[in-house]
């Protein structure tokens, strides 16, 4: 029996823990505080379709509990992992792979690719500062995941999912893996749709292009999707991100099989919602700005690429964060996104 741990046991987590439990796999979770009570003392439950299931799994705040996998799927935000990438030690062998189900450039991004440029075969500060998860656990153990659901979680223990059933994944070097391959069939068996793509990076991308745009523009004026879109200037912001966007993933060989009205359409068509970077604001969590915001930019620094519109919004999205204290300030990381003050403008 495959053996699979989701660290991380939130939203999406608790979400792929079901559909893999619901597939006979030998699923365990780690979780912590009233969640991880919840589920040990009730199990774990999903609302779905108007239907409520509870899954019996096995959870522990503690990894050592748990022991080795054949898979770990990552269910935290990407900003929280890699202060923490050494509890996952008891949970890896030599084989273990990892599955990033996150937001963002991931931190596996230059691996198994070749773009031409000085960035192959090397991490992003802007995801992965120090590389601490380059280094600890291997570019090689990688099977990167594009998320689409729409989960909460309403109460501990229990997952409610509002929309969406397909997690694309895919081999760094673009390989139809037998490890890729088993984790298809089994998100497949537990009623989910998981397609296999050789270029996952451009499904990324097109991710990413909603997510650089729509989330500090959101975050900054608490509107939905569909008012962001109906406001003609907004816009015209969002438009001339996407542009800047696109630019910079063409510069490193992903391909957008979308126009950028269609992209817009496709986040203002949703009448109501609010991307994840608001509900950060409205319930005090910690901004995920660095993997949707700065990991574009910190591209764009390197690979010298003019990017205004997304400068001007990421400065006063990570300043909003700042004074919010759910962003902590970087100086590092600021020096290799930020453009370069030319001397007329220092002058001025």
């Amino acid at each position: 029996m495959v053996k699979i741990c989701v660290f991380g046991a939130g939203a999406i987590g608790g979400y792929m823990a079901a559909a893999l439990a619901e597939a006979g796999a030998d699923i365990s979770l780690v979780a912590r505080g009233p969640h991880l009570n919840a589920i040990k003392a009730s199990g774990l439950k999903l609302h779905k379709d108007g239907e409520e299931k509870t899954y019996r799994i096995k959870a522990s705040d503690d990894p050592r509990d748990l022991g080795e996998q054949d898979y770990v799927i990552v269910g935290m935000k990407a900003h929280s992992v890699p202060p923490v990438v050494e509890r996952f030690a008891p949970l890896l062998n030599a084989k273990t792979a990892i599955v990033p189900a996150v937001n963002g450039l991931p931190w596996w991004y230059f691996h198994g690719i070749k773009t031409g440029t000085a960035l192959d075969g090397t991490w992003l500060e802007s995801v992965d500062p120090g590389g601490a998860q380059w280094k600890f656990f291997g570019p090689e153990r990688a099977i990167g995941c594009v998320v689409y659901p729409a989960c909460d979680v309403p109460e501990p223990g229990v997952i409610h999912h509002t929309s969406g059933d397909r997690f694309t994944l895919g081999e760094p070097d673009g390989s139809d893996s037998e490890r890729l391959r088993v984790l298809s069939e089994l998100l497949i068996a537990g009623g989910l749709r998981a397609p296999r793509k050789s270029r996952l990076r451009d499904e990324i991308w097109i991710k990413l292009w909603g997510n650089c745009s729509f989330n500090p523009v959101s975050a900054l004026t608490g509107a939905s999707l569909d008012v962001i879109g109906a406001d003609q200037a907004s816009y015209r912001l969002i438009h001339a991100m996407m542009a800047e966007c696109k630019t910079v993933g063409e510069a490193i060989g992903a391909r957008f099989s979308v126009s950028i009205e269609q992209r817009i359409k496709g986040g203002t068509d949703i009448v109501g919602h609010k991307p994840s970077t608001r509900h950060d604001v409205e319930l005090g969590r910690p901004m995920e700005i660095d993997p949707l915001v700065s990991s574009v930019l910190e591209l764009a620094r390197r690979l010298n690429i003019a990017t205004p519109m997304l400068d001007s919004v990421a400065t006063l999205v990570r300043l909003q964060g700042q004074v919010l204290h759910l962003y902590e300030r970087r100086p590092a990381l600021e020096a290799a996104i930020l453009p370069a003050i030319k001397e007329n403008e220092a002058a001025a």
